[in-house]
């Protein structure tokens, strides 16, 4: 069992709007890179090998948290929210009433338009777990995030997850075979 660490990248200033970031490539913001200043990881994180989306988001997280010879990895990309990057959740839903209902309660398989559902994105992370063989911190995004809890507790991203997340936290997996992930710890600061 290899031991993993999930970190979501710092705050945007789209994610401050609520806005839906996806495969933009967002900056942090002013605000973003003074909260991750303050960030200490777990004891347990410390020394952990650091690899990061290649949004500039997480790369610059990693080099905040004083990780910057991170390696990148593509396959911790952020979930493709294909025409709906840069709407605001609530917009779309008003906007579409019924049919977003009906997309959201597919759960693995919601699919924004043109977009990724979390079942592909938990398939291409899943790719990547099998491959994770020392303990590992990712500084990567919500969905990639929330695809690994979903698998790990077994909620089918339907309604609340079973517990609440801290984004702003890291959130502790061991690896078994196949790279399939067990939950371990949650909102460590």
């Amino acid at each position: 069992m290899t031991l993993l660490a999930l970190l979501r990248h710092g705050d945007t200033a789209w994610s401050a709007e609520g806005r839906i970031q996806g495969r933009s490539d967002v900056p942090l913001s002013d605000a973003g890179r003074a909260a991750l200043a303050g960030l200490r990881l777990p004891l347990r994180c410390r020394e952990m090998r650091v690899v990061t989306s290649p949004l500039s988001r997480c790369t610059e997280t990693a080099a905040l948290i004083g990780a910057r010879r991170a390696g990148v990895e593509a396959r911790l990309v952020e979930m493709h929210w294909g025409d709906w990057e840069g709407r605001l959740l609530a917009e779309l839903r008003a906007e579409l009433g019924e049919a977003m209902r009906e997309n959201e309660a597919r759960g693995w398989d919601f699919r924004p338009a043109r977009g990724e559902s979390p079942r592909e994105v938990l398939a291409r992370a899943r790719d990547w777990l099998m491959d994770v063989d020392v303990p590992t911190l990712a500084v990567t995004h919500r969905g990639v995030i929330r695809a690994i809890y979903a698998a790990a507790t077994g909620w089918d991203l339907r309604g609340a997850p079973p517990a609440k997340l801290d984004w702003h936290a890291v959130h502790l997996f061991r690896l078994g075979a196949g790279g399939a992930p067990a939950l371990e710890a949650l909102n460590l600061r």
